[in-house]
């Protein structure tokens, strides 16, 4: 699927739309994606401050995208794991940046070239519009060939 199109879906999606969770970018190659998550009355918590879940779920299924549009149909890529540290209150616009790298898709493929599967964790950081880190998320993803593309049933 286009990326633009694909853009356009996802701000859509009601859990990202009702969140007030915007994907601003995602490049045509699935190698970047750029989210916001902007303050909302139904988006905060009790003392104000952008709620924890929100901030989780606006991060939440790019690393799995990026590397499944950008590793190959013949791989299997699943969210494993996560976890969040909340380094300071979040306040106003919010936005996290993924970028996967050639590096990190190649050593993927090497990795599962004999159908091992491979854990990888990602971390992305979360911040204000001062740049300063207000969570930082770790995304662990599972990938592995499919069985059909490692010879065996």
């Amino acid at each position: 699927m286009k990326a633009s199109l694909f853009r356009r879906g996802i701000n859509l999606w009601p859990p990202f739309l009702f969140s007030g969770i915007h994907v601003t970018h995602l490049g045509d190659d699935y190698r970047h994606a750029r989210v916001e998550l902007r303050m909302r009355p139904w988006n905060r918590n009790y003392v104000g401050t952008h709620f924890g879940g929100s901030l989780f779920a606006m991060t939440d299924p790019f690393w799995m995208l990026l590397v499944l549009q950008s590793i190959g149909r013949d791989h299997l890529v699943w969210d494993r794991a996560g976890s969040i540290d909340f380094i300071k209150p979040g306040r106003g616009t919010v936005h996290a940046s993924f970028d996967l790298t050639d590096e990190v898709l190649d050593q993927l493929r090497r990795d599962s070239a004999g159908g091992d599967k491979v854990l990888r964790w990602f971390e992305t950081d979360v911040v204000d519009g001062d740049g300063e880190v207000v969570a930082r998320v770790r995304k662990q993803l599972y990938v592995r060939l499919k069985k059909d593309r490692r010879g065996r049933d």
